[in-house]
């Protein structure tokens, strides 16, 4: 199969550090244009983080953090190979063996692709999603046993009495080398309460490294109190067991119901989640006018959304951002203006060195692909490259190279390995 490479422009002015200048319609920036921005800061070891930079890249309020631009390169390490056009993706995940992914889009189709592109099938069985504003077919991963009997799981929106939710399918891949089918899909996990509007659904999934707890983030439905409101699922990241259960061990077991599921709390919509090497989860969080988030995770904790946030309401209205005193976790990083973050990965290879155990993450409004690296557990650099595309999401494949998608009609695949 031929290959199209794109060399991409890096020298447009104002992406030092990128973001969007938002319009008041609430999650319009999902679907805008990007223009020119401040900064990235992130704060030192510990739960708290400063006030945002102003738009005149000045920082309002130290509070004992570092901050940092991202640094506009003049070239990018890596090749960029267009390998497929899809409509409306959602979801990319490399199956294990390295041979073949899974494509999602949002208006309800699984592709399996192999990665050289001699096939590529639409699965049947797939769930019917409500499509609607953010709604539709979201995630997809391998489960942990994969290897022995192809277990799959799926996210999609579902309709209930009371409006709409997130739901979690589990399902056996079932692939005869000319068809390819979805069975036994059964429901596992439902977000809770089905709620109207159709945005912040969240609905990502991450395995943890040995497999015991599927990790799914959950969006507050821009409902915002309910993400602090341990009986509600809406703004959580959720520890499940492979069969949808409540975790044994979670930190708030002990209430049980919805809060017996509940990892961590105060979030707003994160649209990426991944394991870091070491073990350590990081999620991606889509912000408010401002504000965006790289957040290490942590059990129990409290990311303080809508109670803080270095973002504003649309519209103007304050929030009080973090500080070091609040009772709030803050963020490793944010952006204001905003990004977009979606789909991310913790790279985890040597064919990309420089990005050893760093964060890439895809920015929607900003059409940029951003590295942030990781020291332990802090973030604290990183780089950002314009992909002339709002980027939906990212994975890593086995020898290395990392595969993009972008978001909305007629996106591309993109295949990222080294510059030579």
């Amino acid at each position: 199969m031929s290959f199209l490479t794109r060399n991409l422009p890096l020298s447009t002015a104002g992406l030092l550090a990128l973001g969007v200048a938002l319009t008041s319609c609430g999650e319009s920036r999902d679907s805008s244009q990007p223009s020119p921005t401040t900064s990235v800061a992130s704060p030192a070891s510990g739960a708290g983080s400063p006030g945002s930079p102003s738009a005149t890249g000045e920082d309002d309020d130290a509070a004992g953090a570092t901050s940092f631009s991202l640094s506009e390169e003049q070239n990018p390490p890596f090749s960029v190979e267009a390998v497929g056009t899809y409509d409306s993706p959602w979801a990319v995940e490399i199956l294990p063996g390295g041979q073949s992914l899974l494509i999602t889009t949002r208006d309800g189709t699984v592709i399996l692709r192999d990665l050289d592109g001699d096939r590529e099938l639409s699965l049947t069985g797939v769930p019917e999603p409500v499509v609607a504003g953010q709604g539709g077919l979201g995630d997809v991963v391998a489960g942990p046993t994969y290897d022995q009997d192809g277990t799959v799981y799926l996210s999609w929106v579902q309709a209930g009495d009371t409006g709409t939710g997130a739901v979690i399918g589990r399902a056996t891949l079932e692939d005869s080398g000319d068809q390819t089918a979805l069975e036994d899909l059964e429901v596992i996990w439902e977000q809770v309460p089905k709620t109207t509007g159709n945005g912040h659904f969240g609905h990502r999934m991450a395995f943890s490294p040995d497999g015991e707890h599927l990790f799914v983030t959950s969006g507050d439905r821009q409902e915002m109190d309910p993400a602090q409101d341990l009986d509600s699922s809406l703004g959580k990241i959720l520890r499940l067991t492979p069969d949808g259960e409540p975790a044994p061990g979670n930190p708030f077991a002990d209430r049980g119901e919805v809060a017996a599921e509940v990892w961590s709390y105060g979030h707003r919509n994160p649209l990426g989640l991944a394991f870091a090497p070491d073990g350590t989860l990081w999620s991606s969080e889509m912000g408010p006018q401002g504000g965006d988030e790289l957040n290490r995770i942590e059990e129990g904790q409290n990311y303080g959304w809508p109670q803080a946030s270095n973002g504003s309401h649309y519209g103007g209205g304050d929030i009080p951002d973090h500080t070091d005193s609040d009772e709030f976790t803050g963020p490793q990083a944010w952006w204001n203006p905003s990004v977009s973050p979606a789909g991310m990965i913790i790279y985890d290879s040597d064919l990309f060195p420089d990005f050893q155990g760093d964060a890439l993450i895809g920015a929607l409004s900003g059409q940029a692909l951003i590295h942030v690296r990781i020291d332990g557990d802090r973030a604290i650099d990183g780089q950002i490259w314009p992909m002339e595309a709002r980027i939906r999401d990212i994975a890593q494949a086995p020898d290395g190279s990392i595969w993009v998608i972008e978001d909305g009609s007629d996106a591309q695949l993109l295949r990222l390995t080294p510059q030579t």
